[in-house]
């Protein structure tokens, strides 16, 4: 049914419905980016889809096909340029063509090389008029990671941290369980299921013994859909009976140039994968450890780790936002701090940070805050 806003503003309104699509997918559809697509006609909907799942029908393919010929004269609104290439599925581009849609809007170009402007240049020159740019800034922040890897060489990183009401996320002796209540936990592995990879440090794999999966969430994430547990480890030092290793789902175990061969064989046997990579003062280099996973398709990167890691990524410039649950209680002055950042000694040397969502989750206060 059409409604006002949708007369006053089609493109706009239907773009949004495809945004919304997209968002919804649960998990993402990694390393794709995720696109939803609505098919209108005469004013009202005939079919809409989003992209479910690598390898599966893009969002333009499932919704022409529950179109039928309904899709004739329509307008496609896609939230990410089609494809016009062949990849893992036949180009989106052409299925539009076919379809016989006499419009297509999308809400940003794809900057991905293989496509990058020829999905919109393959639709204009079968006679199809193209609008983009309609709610553009929505449709990128469903793939700021996709974006990120392409534009960057890097994924986008989520530090997130569970810290008191005064800043500490562990006691002294290391005892951290638990800081959050339990909503704020399952929202935890919700963020970490929307993620390709978790990253942590091999000392909390050694302290805490996590699983680091997305076990706690509806519907529940299938073991091959887990996300990839990365354990940064220059020493190798992970336990051989971890329960990392123990959860479904891959694991990567990165390490320094020079290991123990029978730790990394006995690793190896429960299921671990190795991937040696360069050092640098105090652990591993952190923009190796992004660059791994970048050439691994990695979108995005949660990263739960201890102060020391958790700092070093942001000082190195290398992390895009903090997720902090902050818990109504306090800690004391002698609990390990929320991150590790020597150096800062001026006013002028601060961190500058931009709140860009605050929230109630459980007991807690979920601040997402942008690294500027």
């Amino acid at each position: 049914m059409a409604t006002a806003s949708s007369e006053r503003c089609p493109d706009q309104h239907w773009m949004a419905r495809a945004v919304r699509l997209a968002a919804a997918a649960f998990p993402p559809p990694h390393p794709n980016p995720r696109v939803g697509c609505v098919v209108v006609r005469d004013g009202r909907v005939v079919a809409e889809a989003a992209h479910e799942r690598a390898g599966g029908p893009h969002a333009e393919a499932a919704a022409l096909q529950a179109a039928g010929g309904a899709a004739a004269g329509a307008t496609a609104y896609v939230t990410l340029e089609p494809c016009a290439h062949y990849g893992r599925t036949p180009p989106c581009s052409r299925a539009l063509i076919d379809a016989g849609v006499a419009r297509v809007v999308i809400g940003h170009r794809d900057a991905n090389p293989q496509v990058a402007g020829s999905g919109i240049a393959q639709l204009e020159a079968a006679g199809i008029p193209v609008r983009e740019g309609v709610l553009g800034a929505d449709a990128e922040a469903l793939n700021r990671g996709f974006l990120r890897r392409i534009a960057g060489g890097r994924p986008w990183v989520t530090v997130k941290v569970a810290a008191s009401l005064d800043g500490r996320t562990a006691m002294a002796s290391g005892e951290s369980r638990w800081i959050t209540s339990a909503a704020a936990r399952r929202d935890v592995h919700r963020g970490r299921a929307q993620a390709a990879a978790v990253v942590t440090g091999a000392g909390t794999v050694r302290a805490d013994d996590p699983r680091l999966d997305a076990r706690d969430v509806a519907p529940a994430v299938p073991a091959e859909r887990q996300p990839l547990r990365v354990v940064v480890d220059p020493r190798l030092s992970t336990p051989p009976g971890a329960a990392l290793l123990r959860a479904p789902g891959p694991v990567l175990l990165c390490h320094g140039p020079h290991v123990d061969s029978a730790r990394a064989e006995a690793l190896q046997a429960r299921g671990a994968e190795l991937q040696a990579l360069p050092l640098a003062e105090g652990g591993l280099e952190p923009a190796a450890v992004l660059r791994a996973l970048a050439g691994r398709e990695v979108n995005e990167v949660w990263l739960e780790a201890g102060p020391t890691l958790a700092g070093a990524w942001v000082a190195g410039g290398l992390a895009d936002e903090l997720l902090v649950y902050t818990a109504p209680h306090l800690m004391g002055d002698a609990a390990q701090p929320l991150l590790a950042l020597p150096g800062i000694d001026a006013m002028a040397q601060r961190q500058p940070l931009q709140f860009a969502d605050v929230r109630r989750v459980g007991e807690e206060i979920r601040i997402t805050a942008r690294l500027v």
